[in-house]
C-alpha cells in the first residue's frame, strides 16, 4: 500500500492524491459507498463498477459479523469474493454501532458487549476479536475499534472515552501484528481519532494517532449532531497534526456542501448513507441542486433527471415510479445520487489539480446545495 500526495490548492488545504491498494489505485478525494451488509442498498456490483465507477466501498464488522458471519466469509474468501467485487473495500469496525445501540450495549475495559438487533443475542467485541473478523471479511482498510461518544457529552466522559480508544487501539496493533492476512494481499490499519468537540482533546486525540505512523488516519465522532460549524473547525484542527503525506478519512460525513467543506480542510476520503438513504425517500442528488422528486410539480416534467449523469429516465418517470414504490424507482434513484458523489469529488480533485479549486467551490456550492 502506498499513498501519492501529488497537489495541494494554493488558497486552501484541498489535496489531490492517489491511493494505492492491492485492489486498484484510488484517486482522491474519494467518497466511498456504503455496503453495510455486503451490498450498496439498490445497486448491484456492475453499476456500482461500470456505470458509477467506484473504486472502493465499505462494509460493515458488526452487521457482517452477525450475518452471514465469519464461518461463511472464510469460506467464500473474503467478502470481495463473496458479492464478486473487483475493487478495493474499507470496514468499519463497529466503533458505530456500539455507539448506536447505546441502550443495549456495556462498555469495559475489555470490549464491548451488547445485544443482536436480530435476535437480542450477546455480543461481546473486543480490539483483537475486531482485527481478527475483519481479517475474515478481508477488506483492504481496516478500522480500529473505537468508542464513539455522543453528542452531547461531559468533557470528563468525552475525555475517558479517547484514553480508552488509545488503549484500544495499542491492542489493535498488538493483534494486527500477531497475525498476518488471510488471503495473500496486505491490509492497512486506520487509527480514529477522538476528542468530541473539545479542541484540547482533539489535539491530544490527533498527536497520539500521528505518533502511530501507520499507513492512513481517520476522524471520527463527528456528525453526531454537532453543529456544522464544530465539525468543521475539529477536522481543521486534526487536519494540521495528522501527517501530510497520508491519507486522512473523515467517518461518516455527509452533505454535499460539507464534503466540499472538508475537502479544503485537508480531508481525502468521505462515506455516508445519505445518497442512497435520501434515495428510497425520493431526495435526488443532482449537478443542478436537490429536488425532491415525489413533489406534485414533477408530474408532467418529461425532461431528464439529470441530463449530465442520468438523461435517459424523465423526472416525470422517475417521479412515478418512487410514488409507486417501485423497486427500479430506487435503484434510478440511487445510481444517480451515488453518480452525482463520486462526480462531486472528481470535479474537485480536477480543480484541485488545475489550481483553481477555491474559485470553483465557490461558485459549485450554492449550485449543488440549492432546492429547485
Amino acid at each position: 500500500m502506498k499513498f501519492d500526495l501529488l497537489a495541494t490548492d494554493n488558497a486552501t488545504q484541498a489535496r489531490a492524491g492517489l491511493l494505492h491498494t492491492p485492489h486498484g489505485s484510488i484517486e482522491t478525494p474519494i467518497f466511498m459507498p456504503v455496503g453495510t451488509v455486503g451490498t450498496v442498498k439498490s445497486v448491484t456490483q456492475y453499476d456500482l463498477w461500470n456505470r458509477i465507477k467506484a473504486p472502493i466501498i465499505l462494509g460493515n464488522t458488526y452487521h457482517l459479523f452477525i450475518r452471514p458471519g465469519n464461518d461463511t466469509l472464510k469460506q467464500a474468501g473474503g467478502l470481495p469474493k463473496f458479492i464478486n467485487w473487483p475493487g478495493a473495500m474499507l470496514t468499519d469496525s463497529g466503533g458505530y454501532q456500539v455507539f448506536s445501540l447505546a441502550g443495549s450495549r456495556k462498555i469495559t475495559e475489555q470490549g464491548a458487549t451488547f445485544q443482536s438487533h436480530l435476535d437480542g443475542s450477546k455480543i461481546v467485541f473486543t480490539p483483537e476479536n475486531v482485527v481478527d473478523t475483519q481479517r475474515i471479511i478481508g477488506a483492504d482498510i481496516i478500522m480500529a475499534f473505537d468508542e464513539c461518544p455522543p453528542y452531547p457529552a461531559e468533557k470528563k466522559y468525552v475525555e475517558q472515552s479517547m484514553h480508552l480508544t488509545h488503549r484500544w487501539l495499542d491492542r489493535c496493533f498488538a493483534q494486527m501484528n500477531s497475525t498476518k492476512p488471510i488471503y495473500g494481499y496486505e491490509q492497512a490499519l486506520f487509527p480514529i481519532v477522538q476528542g468530541g468537540t473539545f479542541p484540547d482533546l482533539r489535539v491530544q486525540s490527533a498527536q497520539y494517532i500521528a505518533n502511530k505512523d501507520t499507513f492512513g488516519n481517520a476522524i471520527g465522532g463527528l456528525s453526531v449532531g454537532e453543529p456544522t460549524e464544530d465539525m468543521y473547525s475539529m477536522t481543521s484542527l486534526v487536519c494540521d497534526i495528522l501527517p501530510k503525506a497520508k491519507p486522512r478519512y473523515l467517518m461518516g460525513v455527509g452533505k454535499p456542501e460539507n464534503i466540499l467543506e472538508c475537502i479544503s480542510r485537508g480531508i481525502d476520503m468521505f462515506d455516508c448513507v445519505m445518497p442512497t438513504r435520501n434515495a428510497r425517500h425520493g431526495y435526488i442528488f443532482t449537478t443542478r441542486g436537490i429536488v425532491n422528486i415525489k413533489n406534485e410539480k414533477w408530474k408532467n416534467d418529461f425532461t431528464p433527471l439529470d441530463p449530465l449523469l442520468t438523461p435517459e429516465y424523465s423526472m416525470a418517470y422517475t417521479r412515478h415510479l418512487l410514488i409507486s414504490s417501485e423497486y427500479l424507482g430506487f435503484i434510478i434513484a440511487s445510481i444517480q445520487n451515488l453518480s452525482f458523489y463520486l462526480w462531486l469529488v472528481r470535479e474537485a480533485r480536477m480543480h484541485i489539480l488545475e489550481g483553481d479549486f477555491a474559485q470553483w467551490k465557490q461558485h459549485i456550492l450554492p449550485i449543488v446545495s440549492k432546492r429547485f
